[in-house]
């Protein structure tokens, strides 16, 4: 290799948001990852990790020809399979060389408890490092994966790497990306005429980490120098688009932008954050589980994901690089207040937006209001 290529300032080389979303991406087509430790005190060790909902069986064997593999799971998940967390945020569980491929499905993914209804007891480990497991994990929620990753320590990542072709990732790396994740560069903007006002704009922000691109609708000509007018309403296919009836996301976008017409200025942002930010995919798997009985709470944990996984800094960013300071913020969710605030956008006012009550879905907003804390 020339002095050149090696070197670090080369503008070639990858950047730390490029490098965190190749990893992801591998991820999602079930290519591994090689995670380097050494930038950890103590000396983690290198691991080889797989997104254990993408995996297959081959390779699946092919990590277990490199050493001993854990399947990593939350410790919300590992509650739910009576598997105990002794790393406190996550579990190691030992996957056995003859473990059949349909149990440890199941063990990630409660939508496929049928398939094996018998999963546990499950033995986890205490000793040795969980640092790779950790970061595989938050990898995999970016990812929009479920949160359950295949890890097998290796004595030489970067040369493994090297020789497979695959993606090398360490934790430092992540955890700068991490706070550029808000980062947002606007991309273009254009004239559409809306329904309930036709001077209004659509901008578009592209976020420096590769991730899905975010809007902001902005009607009239609201002042910078007074608090906007203005919701952060989170992407929700399934209520905006096909009218889906369990929950209230719908009558909310509508309501909004009928709302900042009314007054003739405010701006929307819609986020592509959907499900509360664990993706489509994982949101069908949680409503499959409320219909089995669990609220949302409940199923968001039994899949492994906190309550609200979603970025408000995102929103933050996007007012700001538009020139606000403060908002009236629409919403009914004390925390989309707390974090605009704690990211430098003062919220002069709450302005609640109760509506899209219905029979399909008045468990779901009981819930988000004595769980949660929504005023509703």
């Amino acid at each position: 290799m020339s002095r050149a290529m090696s070197d670090p300032s080369n503008p070639l080389r990858l950047s730390t948001p490029e490098r965190v979303a190749r990893a992801r991406a591998d991820l999602r087509i079930g290519a591994p990852v090689a995670l380097l430790g050494a930038t950890r005190e103590g000396g983690a060790p290198d691991a080889l990790a797989l997104a254990a909902e993408t995996a297959t069986p081959e390779r699946l064997a092919a990590l277990q020809a490199q050493g001993p593999v854990d399947l990593a799971l939350t410790a919300r998940r590992a509650a739910t399979l009576k598997a105990r967390a002794y790393d406190g945020d996550l579990a190691r569980i030992p996957v056995a060389a003859d473990m059949d491929f349909t149990r440890l499905r199941a063990a990630i993914d409660p939508s496929r408890a049928l398939d094996a209804p018998l999963i546990g007891p499950f033995a986890t480990r205490r000793e040795g490092s969980a640092d790779a497991h950790r970061l595989a994990l938050r990898l995999c929620k970016q990812a929009r994966l479920l949160p359950a990753a295949l890890v097998v320590p290796v004595e030489d990542g970067r040369g493994l790497a090297a020789a497979l072709g695959l993606t090398t990732l360490d934790a430092a790396t992540l955890d700068a990306a991490d706070a550029s994740a808000a980062r947002l560069a606007p991309v273009s903007v254009a004239r559409v005429p809306l329904e309930v006002s036709e001077n209004a704009r659509v901008h578009v922000f592209r976020p420096e980490d590769g991730a899905e691109e975010h809007y902001a609708i902005e009607i009239g000509q609201p002042q910078r120098d007074l608090p906007v007018l203005s919701r952060l309403h989170s992407a929700c296919f399934t209520g905006d688009l096909i009218g889906s009836l369990k929950c209230d996301c719908g009558p909310q976008l509508r309501a909004a932008l009928a709302q900042i017409a009314a007054e003739g200025a405010g701006v929307l942002l819609y986020l592509n954050q959907e499900g509360r930010g664990i993706g489509l995919a994982n949101k069908l798997r949680a409503y499959a589980l409320q219909d089995a009985g669990f609220d949302t709470v409940e199923a968001n944990h039994r899949l492994g994901f906190e309550d609200d996984e979603r970025d408000f800094r995102i929103g933050a960013e996007i007012l700001k690089r538009m020139g606000f300071s403060a908002v009236r913020l629409m919403t009914n969710n004390p925390g989309k207040t707390a974090a605009m605030a704690k990211a430098g956008v003062a919220v002069a006012e709450r302005v609640p937006l109760k509506v899209g009550l219905n029979p399909h879905n008045s468990r779901y907003l009981a819930v988000k209001a004595a769980k949660s804390g929504h005023l509703l």
